[in-house]
């Protein structure tokens, strides 16, 4: 079969690997029929992720169809699937509370084990959920959407109320896809962030008419927009730290503040304006199968403009090449997809 390898940060090639053995029972070898290129994946090409072995092939947002089931698979040989890119340990402390989003050992297709940048690969069936009607590229786009759905679902146990304020703070596809999920869910949706590209596109191509430009003036402007009792939900989704601690501010009292993204460095903050807020620091990680139903629940509702979101295509060939490019040409970027096979 073929696979995208990077053998080595900047170094990435189209390659041959042998096909997977026949699948263990529980498990199915899936034909991969799309990948969303995913920032992880920018990430590891450019040798920024702080735990990974190279080589690597890299790739966990995908769909693709049943070629094999093993022993004890419930689905047929050609269902079209969503794949959980989350492999769980199942006994855990975090796996037996319901929570395998954040299990103990956690490994992650294409970051810990090789990914779906491959025309086929091998999963536990668990991690298959059905696609249902979605084609191939929309079914390719539900994990990453997932993620900001988890948060959304973190940040309601805050029960701050449908209708409230909410701010988003990174217009990346994370970002966008949070800021998606809290309009669905009831929330009145701003988006902050450095880029007036990304945020013309938040306003012209998915309808959010509250943008905030990072700036010296920024606090001004969140006190305008708010009647200067700052947002009662905050979440971030920028991976950076100066952005996540400076969010602290920008929550109302008695609100909330979601970590979506995560970063290397220690966070800091002021205890007393933490502390006369009475906020909540919440954290968000990966998703569950209650957020992949969700999201492909609003899909398939017509909620999540995804002609929009898909921006970039290109081909698991040409990919090789693509990738590498778009790690610098961000310009009209929100999300790629590579045609590995089609059904």
């Amino acid at each position: 079969m073929k696979v995208l390898v990077c053998d080595a940060p900047g170094a990435l090639r189209l390659a041959e690997a042998p096909d997977p053995a026949p699948p263990a029972a529980g498990h199915a070898v899936v034909r991969v029929e799309r990948a969303g290129i995913c920032g992880t994946d920018y990430h590891i090409y450019e040798g920024k992720h702080p735990f990974l072995q190279y080589p690597r092939v890299m790739g966990h947002e995908l769909s693709g169809t049943v070629a094999v089931a093993g022993e004890g698979v419930d689905l047929a040989v050609g269902t079209r699937v969503v794949v959980n890119p989350y492999i769980a340990c199942g006994r855990c402390i975090a796996c037996r509370s319901g929570k395998p989003n954040c299990c103990v050992a956690i490994s992650v297709l294409g970051v810990h084990g090789d990914g779906g940048f491959a025309e086929l690969i091998t999963v536990p069936a668990g991690n298959l959920y059905d696609a249902g009607p979605l084609p191939a590229r929309d079914a390719a786009m539900v994990e990453f959407l997932a993620i900001g759905a988890h948060a959304v679902r973190r940040a309601n146990a805050a029960e701050l109320g449908r209708g409230s304020r909410a701010l988003v703070v990174g217009a990346g596809p994370i970002g966008l896809g949070t800021a998606i999920f809290a309009r669905i869910a009831g929330y009145r949706v701003a988006l902050l962030d450095a880029d007036a590209e990304r945020l013309a596109f938040a306003r012209e191509n998915l309808g959010f008419d509250g943008t905030l430009l990072a700036g010296p003036e920024v606090g001004d402007a969140v006190a305008e927009l708010t009647g200067g009792e700052g947002f009662p939900l905050v979440f971030d989704a920028t991976g950076n730290t100066g952005s996540i601690e400076a969010a602290f501010a920008h929550v109302a009292h008695g609100g909330a503040l979601v970590l979506v993204s995560v970063v290397r460095d220690r966070i800091s903050f002021a205890d007393p304006e933490f502390h006369k807020r009475e906020m909540m620091l919440i954290g968000s990680r990966n998703a569950t199968r209650a957020d992949f139903d969700h999201v492909m629940d609003a899909i398939a509702g017509g909620l999540v403009p995804l002609d929009a979101l898909a921006t970039h295509a290109t081909t698991l060939e040409g990919a090789a090449a693509d990738l590498p490019r778009w790690a610098h040409e961000k310009s009209g970027l929100i999300k790629a997809i590579i045609t590995v096979a089609d059904a």
